[in-house]
Formats: structure tokens, C-alpha cells, sequence
């Protein structure tokens, strides 16, 4: 796990030393080694400039140090990840006359690189992004890999006669140190995904011109930047593949990608909620490790969040080695600007991981395992529930007039939800009426379900040249890319694409990315894994998500030989007591902020009714969640902490 950066350009000293700064502002993803390496120049002394930090994992010897030179075909690479494949891929090319001197995967993958090109992309299992120099061809290859856990962030000169044409990093906070960028701008259709969902989709960014590699996706430039190749080399079918795949097959897919998520030349520990994700995690683990392996726990002083006492008990009939860290609402509130400078894009979740990272860190872990990703696969949230059941009303009363199907939904909306304050409840029985009008649309349904605000309070947050800039919450490209990928598919399996691509990969991979790089620590994801999700993904839907919400697949398979009764208990989430020290240790922080004009309307907010948001919470409004407010004041403290505005 690292920091990438480089730049396609003139190899002269400005644009080595905004490499240096690129390097410099990811620190924290590699404080082990860095580097950096120059091509050679073309007539116009052009080339391609590679940074690189190193979170050394695999292969602490120097010859793991990158930028790396491949010496049988001389490409070299920067990578940020893990190849969980590596040993596979080193004995397919020894067998082919292959030898290595490193024993990392870093040098398998250029290897494979080298010799076979961006065919061998689509090789690679694992989570990672990198940039691969072919001094042959003098083009620079990009990608990322297929379900998008590490990030890739990619800038184009809009001057001709910038000395420079690509430049990218691992963080967008690197871009913008690097200078490249002349004065940032905020992108408005930012902002408008910002207010919708409470982070920006991709594959636009908070910064006008700097975009987000797609999942999946690979391009490569030639020596001046002109894009000479751009495709997916993985997506996700939209059509379910036929049924193949039963219960014993899964289970020996899944041991085996926990196994290759355990390889590690330094401690490993592993996230344990309490709740079934993460315990099947710790319960394979320690099934598949040598050693008793560590768990580690978040516990709060507010005991009707606190799962420490639950995780114990969990922890204790796994045999684990265990932690509990207990976060107080004064260590949250001393802690939090550091916490918010390391949040790379605005978001308003991310917080549990960084302070659970910190503590692991800590204590001397370099690499922790997290259940992140099991809802997605086996259908835990209740997306999956109410969302069929809202698609299905609506095309068994297609018969009946729009307008009549509105006016009692409205209705039904004014009998269930609460009223009174400054500011209607935004909550989904509120929402009902706009659920109606879009109709049996799966994505329109599931994008309003997730909405922070209502249609129209949304319409009053943002300045008016704002509010029109996304459909549904949605850039238009990701709403294309999901709907051709759900088009043939049923609407549960076509809700697990929505949760993999939106809530899994547009929120919790990238939030969790950079909370735990804050704390130079690696975070791996198992259940995140294209092959076990192609696996998954043949299991019929009875098997797959019934009951609803259940998991009992995953309990069945990864819970073998605990007490199941100890998880037969409402889902809770892994959630901070945010509203509690929203209005007690935070509240003049933001009262600061979220009152004063001068910093809401720079960043395309309207300043009157983010005040009156503010005082509605504060005045215990109905139907007004913490996670609203909190949402506005992050984004605006972002954008002034990087001097990105309109």
C-alpha cells in the first residue's frame, strides 16, 4: 500500500519539483521510502516523470523499492495495492523462462506488464492503481483496479503551453499541492452530488478538470499525452451469468481469498464490529492463520452504540488476541481537524475508520482486514426489501393517472411523517411522493431512498446555476454506466450493482481508503474480490439474499462454529454517536461556519438556507438526522481547507 504520482511532460526542474510535491503530500501513505525516476527526454524534452511512497508489506528487501525497473524489458512501474495473484502469475512466467530476484508481487506484475502489455491487466487480482512507463512505445498505462478500492486521480493541462499535459496521483489532495492546477476550481456538479448524497460521485471530482479512473478501466498516453488507448478490462455483466455455482463452491472460493488476503510480511490485524460481516472475516482468519491472529474494536462511553461488549464475546469464542479502543467524545473532538484534513474528497463518513486505524497502528499493525462489503454481495441493507416492493407497486397501478398516484402518496407521506420546525423531515416516508413520480426506474428509486435532503429543500440548498447539474444525484456518465450494467438484470441483483457501485464504490472504499492511509496503515477488503463477486454472482436470488436482509449464506459459510444466536440481533451499523456531540462538543465549530455567508456561498451554497437547516437541527426539528447538517459543514470546511471555489 502506497502513494503513486507523475506527470507527462516537460522533464525539466518546475515540473520535478511538483513531483516532489506530490510525493511530499502523501507522507502518510508511505513513510517507509520514496522515490522518483525520469524517462528519457524526446526531441522537445518531453517524458514521463514517476513518483512514488512506500508502506512496505511485501518484501521489505531494497529490492521492493519502487519506482521499479523492470530488467528484462526496462518498463517501470509505480503501484499502489496488493496483486493477491502474484505467486499464480510468478509460476506462469518461470514456466515461460521467467526469474525474479524480488519476491514481492510488485515485479511480477511488470514482469507481466512488460512482456504481454495491458492484455495482462485483466491477470491481476487485487486491489491496486498504477502507472507503467514502456520506453519502447513511449506511452504511459494507467489503471485500476476492477471494483475500484484504491483511487487513481488524473488532471489535463487545459494550457496548450503549460509545460505539461497528465498529470495524476493517488490523492486529489496531491494534484492540488502539486501547483499544476494554477487556481482550483469547484466543480458545480460537485457540489449538486455533494448536497444529494453526502460525497461527490465520480468520476468528476470536487476540482474542476481532475477526474477519478473509473474501477475496471485502463488508458495509457503517449509521450505528449495524447490518449492512444481507453477501455474497461473488467465490468460487471448486465446480465446475471447462468446459475453454476452452489454453496461448497462458494465456500472454497471464499476460504481461498481469505487466505491470499492473510499474505503479509509484517503484523496483521484484523477490524471486528460485532457484526456479521466483519466476524466472518476474524472467524476465517483465525481458521486460515498460524497464529492466533488480533482483533480490534471501536467502543464508545454511550453504551446504546457500544458493540464492545458484543465484539468481546464474539472475540473470546474465536480465541483471538483482543483490543478494545474506546473513543471519548473528548478524544473525538481533540482529534477532529486532523481527522477532517485527511478526508481527500468531502464526505461526511470516514471518521470511525480513521480513529479505528490510528489505534491499530498504534499498536504496532501495518496491514488490517475489514468485512466491508458482505451487505453489497448477500443483500443486507434494506434497499433490498423496500425497493422491489416500491417498483413492483408501481408498475401493478400503471393503470391508474400519475397525478392520482402522487396526490396519495402525498397524503399517505403528511399521515407518516413527523412535522413542525424551520425545515421539513427528510426522511424516506417524506420522500414517498418523489418515489412515486419516478416511476418503477430501479436506479431513480434507490438514488431517492439515499438522498440526504428532499428534491426541493435540495433546489433551496444549492445556488440556482447548482441545482440542475446531476439527474438523480448522478453524473451522467456513472448513471449510464448503471444502467447498462443493471439493464437485463433482476431487481435484486440489479441493487447489489448499485450498492457494489455507488455506496461500496463511490463512498465506503474511498472514505476508507483514506482514513486508514492517514494512519500508514494497508486496509484489505476480502469481500471486495472480482472473483468471488463473479462467484457470487452465478447463485440463484433465493439462494443468494433469502430472507431478506439475513445473509444466510455468508452466516452459513463464514460463521461455522460460533453460537449463532449471538448475531440474531437487529443490524446495527458501525456508526459514531455523532447527533450527541454534534450539539455538545462541535456545536460552536460549526455554528461558526454554518451561519456565516462568507463561507457557504463561495462553495455554490445558499446561505440562508443552510442557517436555517443549522437552527432547525439545533431546535430538534423532526425528521432532521445529524448526518444532514454534518454533510454541509464538512463540504464547506473542505473546499476553505483546500481553497477550492466557485
Amino acid at each position: 500500500m502506497c502513494g503513486i504520482a507523475g506527470i507527462i511532460g516537460r522533464l525539466d526542474d518546475d515540473n520535478r519539483a511538483a513531483l516532489q510535491r506530490m510525493n511530499g503530500a502523501m507522507l502518510h501513505r508511505g513513510p517507509d521510502a520514496g522515490g522518483t525516476w525520469a524517462s528519457e527526454p524526446d526531441e522537445r524534452g518531453w517524458g514521463a516523470l514517476l513518483g512514488h511512497r512506500r508502506l512496505a508489506i511485501l518484501d521489505l528487501s531494497p529490492a521492493g523499492v519502487q519506482p521499479m525497473t523492470d530488467p528484462v524489458t526496462g518498463h517501470v512501474i509505480v503501484f499502489n495495492g496488493e496483486i493477491y495473484n502474484f505467486a499464480d502469475l510468478r509460476e506462469r512466467l518461470v514456466a515461460g523462462g521467467q526469474r525474479f530476484t524480488s519476491t514481492g508481487d510488485t515485479a511480477v506484475m511488470l514482469r507481466a506488464l512488460g512482456l504481454h502489455g495491458p492484455e495482462a491487466v485483466a491477470w491481476l487480482r487485487g486491489m491496486f492503481a498504477f502507472a507503467c512507463w514502456d520506453p519502447g512505445q513511449r506511452q504511459l498505462l494507467l489503471a485500476r483496479d476492477p471494483l475500484g478500492i484504491k483511487p487513481l486521480y488524473v488532471a489535463r493541462a487545459v494550457n496548450h503551453d503549460a509545460g505539461w499535459s497528465v498529470a495524476f496521483a493517488s490523492e486529489l489532495r496531491a494534484l492540488l499541492a502539486s501547483g499544476l492546477l494554477g487556481t482550483p476550481r469547484l466543480d458545480p456538479e460537485a457540489v449538486a452530488s455533494g448536497v444529494w448524497n453526502g460525497f461527490v460521485v465520480g468520476p468528476g471530482t470536487a476540482v474542476k478538470g481532475v477526474e477519478l479512473l473509473p474501477p475496471g478501466h485502463l488508458t495509457a498516453f503517449d509521450g505528449v499525452g495524447n490518449t492512444v488507448r481507453d477501455e474497461d478490462f473488467w465490468t460487471i455483466p448486465p446480465l446475471a451469468p447462468e446459475q453454476g455455482m452452489d454453496e461448497e463452491q462458494l465456500t472454497d472460493i471464499l476460504e481461498e481469498t481469505l487466505r491470499l488476503h492473510l499474505a503479509s510480511d509484517v503484523p496483521l490485524a484484523v477490524f471486528l464490529s460485532g457484526g456479521i460481516d466483519s466476524s466472518v472475516m476474524a472467524n476465517l482468519a483465525q481458521r486460515a492463520a498460524p497464529n492466533p491472529i488480533h482483533t480490534f474494536t471501536l467502543a464508545f462511553e454511550e453504551q446504546e452504540l457500544n458493540e464492545g461488549p458484543i465484539a468481546r464475546r464474539i472475540a473470546t469464542a474465536l480465541g483471538t488476541e483482543h483490543h478494545e479502543v474506546v473513543l471519548t467524545e473528548q478524544h473525538f473532538v481533540d482529534n477532529l481537524d486532523a481527522a477532517l484534513d485527511s478526508l481527500d474528497q468531502p464526505t461526511f463518513d470516514g471518521l470511525n475508520a480513521y480513529y479505528m486505524s490510528h489505534a491499530i497502528r498504534s499498536a504496532g499493525f501495518t496491514v488490517a482486514l475489514s468485512g466491508t462489503g458482505g451487505d453489497e454481495l448477500f443483500g443486507g441493507y434494506t434497499s433490498f426489501r423496500d425497493l422491489p416492493v416500491l417498483q413492483q407497486w408501481s408498475q401493478r397501478t400503471s393503470w391508474m393517472p400519475g397525478g392520482l398516484k402522487v396526490a396519495a402518496a402525498t397524503l399517505a407521506s403528511r399521515m407518516l411523517s413527523p412535522s413542525g420546525g424551520a425545515v421539513a423531515a427528510q426522511t424516506r416516508w417524506a420522500k414517498l411522493p418523489d418515489m412515486v413520480r419516478r416511476g418503477d426506474d430501479l436506479l431513480a428509486l434507490y438514488q431517492m431512498a439515499y438522498a440526504l435532503f428532499l428534491p426541493g429543500f435540495q433546489r433551496e440548498l444549492l445556488a440556482p446555476d447548482v441545482a440542475a447539474t446531476v439527474s438523480d444525484g448522478l453524473p451522467a456518465a456513472m448513471k449510464a454506466k448503471i444502467t447498462a450494467e443493471t439493464r437485463s438484470r433482476t431487481p435484486l441483483s440489479a441493487i447489489s450493482v448499485m450498492e457494489q457501485r455507488l455506496f461500496l464504490g463511490e463512498r465506503l472504499l474511498r472514505d476508507n481508503d483514506v482514513a486508514s492511509m492517514a494512519a500508514s496503515l494497508e486496509q484489505r477488503v476480502p469481500l471486495v474480490d472480482q472473483v468471488l463477486l463473479e462467484a457470487v454472482d452465478r447463485l440463484p436470488d433465493q439462494s443468494r439474499y433469502e430472507p431478506l436482509r439475513s445473509k444466510a449464506m455468508l452466516r452459513r459459510i463464514g460463521l461455522r462454529g460460533l453460537d449463532l444466536s449471538m448475531f440474531d440481533r437487529p443490524k446495527s451499523g458501525f456508526v459514531l454517536p455523532m447527533d450527541r456531540w454534534i450539539r455538545r462538543g462541535l456545536q460552536d465549530a460549526m455554528d461558526q461556519t454554518l451561519r456565516d455567508p462568507q463561507a457557504t456561498a463561495p462553495v455554490g451554497l445558499d446561505p440562508a438556507a443552510v442557517e436555517r437547516l443549522w437552527r432547525a437541527f439545533l431546535d430538534g426539528a423532526p425528521g432532521l438526522y445529524w448526518s444532514r447538517v454534518w454533510s454541509i459543514y464538512v463540504f464547506v470546511r473542505w473546499c476553505h481547507r483546500h481553497r477550492v471555489f466557485r
